[in-house]
Order: structure tokens, then C-alpha cells, then sequence
């Protein structure tokens, strides 16, 4: 079980339910960088605000030199209105339903913890506020601003955690090699003529070649995915004309597609579009893609993973650790932090009673915040013995 109080943390699960109350979308977060920023106050860091998105990146340096190790949580909420029945519950359109609010607070937690251990810190811990996690590109622009070399030296291991409301609460989960899948979500056009509804045969409805696609793209991952290898398509929107009476110049699909590496989404994803291009074809019709970035899937290094399994357990006993077993396949941006410096990413249940099965991203879903002190000890003592070994060349 979670530790419900931590003296060193200070008191984070109060910090997450006043974070969770005042969500905010995107990149630009000035609400949520305020309070943070405030809670941050009197201790001995070096706080950095983002240009031109509402980043926080906090410089704990250690009592002697070393390299710097990152730590990361997510800020960003999602457009959803909450239904959650909590008594903290945000009002509006927005809602923390991924978490990141706890990420946050641990992410506090853990800077204070590093803040009165700085005699055990053989270097320095670079803490990183990133918005824009939900498909926004917050990562790819915190490292294009140059947030790697915010200490004059780049991190050796970069560290993030995620919570999930449908895993057991208190048990912390990781594995080398692939944690989290890679996606690319894009858009396919159909493209007819249109006309009366009352005369298709002067028309093109693109709204039948489209019908067509989704059954295909379902056919296509039922044919091609093993447990080995899996494969993942949704088509999360259809998108075609307004009235009954009215042929529609234009379908458009929305699609999400996943997998474990990038070589596989890629060449599935040329499938998709050719097979769509042939059945819009045989239509007279034809197909436009619009296609959002790729993510790379998350990818633990080894020898982090090893050290995220011993820190949790001695930290917080043998029943606190499970292997993942297999990689999850929501995508995640802290993986473009793993392809530049390594580390690992692990995963925290939250679930509660009161959950459910609402998963993430879900206008219902419950977190159990009673995880959070225990993450941010987890977290502090990662950055602590990383830096530790890096003087021992691992």
C-alpha cells in the first residue's frame, strides 16, 4: 500500500486536487506554471520559464560535481467536461483525465525530497514542468529550445512516470526494451462530387467508398497483428456531410494507428492509404492524406529499468514492483527525451474503488492519489543513485 504521509514531500496529494482543479490545455498554461511555481518557492533551485510555451525547468545542483540526471512530469489537461464525482472536481470543458496533475505533484514532491538530501546528489537534477503532452509537442519543443543543455551539461538518464487509473494502486511497473508503443494519427479524404440526394447518379458520394475503408482498415490489423507483434487501427471519427438530403462533396476519416516500432507503423500506414486509394478508385473517387507527426515507441534502457525495479523495492518493499509484461500501446512524447539521453519510464497504478473501469481519458476516470508521495520518493531516489553510478561508469 502507498504511503498515506511523507513529511519530506510535503503535502503532495493536496498539491495534485488543487492542480486538478484548474486544468488547462495545450501549451500554454499559465495557471497551472503559476502555482507551481509557488509551491517551488524558498527552496534552493534555479527556476527557468519556457519561451513561448508554459514550461518550468528547476536546477537542484548537488553538494558535489557530477553529470545531471532529468526528471519529467507532464502539465497538460484534456477537453473533456468532468463527470468524475469528485469533490474537487474542475468545472468547464477541460479535465485532468491522464493524470498529469499527479505527475506534477510528484514531480514537487520529489524536488523538495532532492532539496534535503543535496549532500547525497553527485552532480545535478535537471526537473522538468513539460505541457503539451496530449498531442500538442510539447517534448519536441522543449528540446528544440535547448532544454538538454539547460545545466551546461547533458543528462545522462531522463526519468518520467505515468499513472493509469485500471492498474492496481501502489504498484509500480517497468521493463527494458519497448514500454510504450509508437502512433501516427492522420486523416484520409474521400473525395467525391455532390449533388441532390434525390439524384446520385449525377453525384459521387464519398460517404459509401468511405464505409468501405473502415471495414478494410479493421480487416487489414485483424490479418496482420500477432501478440508478438501487435497492431493497433481506430477510426475514431467519420466525418461526412449535413443533411439526409444532400450528397456530400467530401468523408473524412480519422485514424489512429499503433504499433512497436516505427519501420512497422510506417509501412502499415502506406497500406492503409493504398488500399483506401484502390477502393475510392473503383469509385471514380479519390483520397487525400493529412498526416500528424509520428511518435517514436518509448523505450527503456536496460540498466535503467534494472535500477527502477531495485529503487522501488528497497524503497518501498518487494510487492511494490511488477515487470510489465508486455508494452503498453498509448504513445507517449517523454520517449523523444529517451532517444537523446536513455533512461526509463515506468508506470504507477492508481486505480480506485470508486473508478471503476473508466480508463484514462475518460470524463469518469478516478485517480487514487495516495500514490503520489510514494512516486515522488520513488523518482527522488532514481535521480540520486543514477548519478551516483554514473561516477562508477555504471
Amino acid at each position: 500500500m502507498p504511503s498515506q504521509k511523507d513529511p519530506g514531500t510535503g503535502d503532495v496529494r493536496a498539491l495534485r486536487r488543487r492542480l486538478h482543479a484548474i486544468p488547462e490545455v495545450g501549451l500554454d498554461l499559465p495557471e497551472t506554471q503559476r502555482m507551481l511555481r509557488r509551491e517551488l518557492e524558498g527552496l534552493p533551485v534555479r527556476i527557468i520559464e519556457g519561451r513561448g510555451l508554459s514550461s518550468l525547468a528547476v536546477i537542484i545542483e548537488g553538494a558535489s560535481p557530477g553529470p545531471t540526471v532529468l526528471l519529467r512530469a507532464d502539465m497538460d489537461a484534456l477537453p473533456l467536461t468532468e463527470e468524475s464525482g469528485e469533490e474537487f472536481s474542475a468545472t468547464g470543458s477541460t479535465m485532468h483525465a491522464c493524470g498529469h496533475d499527479l505527475h506534477m505533484a510528484a514531480l514537487v514532491g520529489a524536488i523538495r525530497l532532492l532539496c534535503a538530501r543535496r549532500d547525497d546528489i553527485e552532480g545535478t537534477v535537471l526537473a522538468i514542468f513539460q505541457p503539451g503532452e496530449e498531442g500538442h509537442g510539447g517534448a519536441a519543443r522543449m528540446i528544440a529550445d535547448g532544454v538538454l543543455e539547460t545545466t551546461g551539461s547533458r543528462p545522462v538518464a531522463s526519468y518520467g512516470i505515468h499513472v493509469f487509473s485500471f492498474l492496481q494502486s501502489g504498484v509500480f511497473l517497468c521493463r527494458p526494451g519497448a514500454v510504450m508503443g509508437t502512433t501516427v494519427n492522420f486523416r484520409l479524404s474521400v473525395v467525391g462530387r455532390g449533388g441532390h440526394a434525390a439524384r446520385p447518379h449525377t453525384a459521387r458520394n464519398p460517404i459509401l467508398p468511405a464505409a468501405l475503408i473502415v471495414q478494410a482498415v479493421q480487416n487489414l490489423v485483424t490479418q496482420n497483428s500477432t501478440s508478438a507483434d501487435p497492431l493497433i487501427a481506430t477510426i475514431g471519427s467519420f466525418q461526412a456531410g449535413d443533411a439526409p438530403n444532400v450528397i456530400t462533396d467530401r468523408a473524412v476519416l480519422g485514424v489512429s494507428l499503433r504499433a512497436l516500432s516505427v519501420d512497422r507503423i510506417t509501412a502499415v500506414r502506406d497500406d492503409l492509404v493504398r488500399i483506401a486509394e484502390g477502393i475510392a478508385g473503383s469509385f471514380d473517387m479519390s483520397v487525400s492524406l493529412d498526416e500528424g507527426p509520428l511518435m517514436p515507441p518509448t523505450v527503456s534502457d536496460p540498466f535503467d529499468a534494472r535500477l527502477v525495479e531495485d529503487v522501488v523495492t528497497d524503497v518501498l518493499g518487494p510487492r511494490a514492483f511488477r515487470p510489465l509484461e508486455q508494452p503498453e500501446m498509448i504513445a507517449e512524447d517523454f520517449s523523444l527525451f529517451l532517444e537523446e539521453t536513455g533512461g526509463a519510464f515506468l508506470f504507477v497504478g492508481a486505480g480506485s474503488e470508486e473508478s471503476g473501469v473508466a480508463p484514462n481519458h475518460s470524463s469518469r476516470a478516478v485517480y487514487d492519489d495516495a500514490v503520489v508521495p510514494d512516486a515522488s520518493r520513488v523518482l527522488a531516489e532514481l535521480a540520486v543513485r543514477r548519478l551516483a553510478g554514473a561516477r562508477g561508469g555504471r
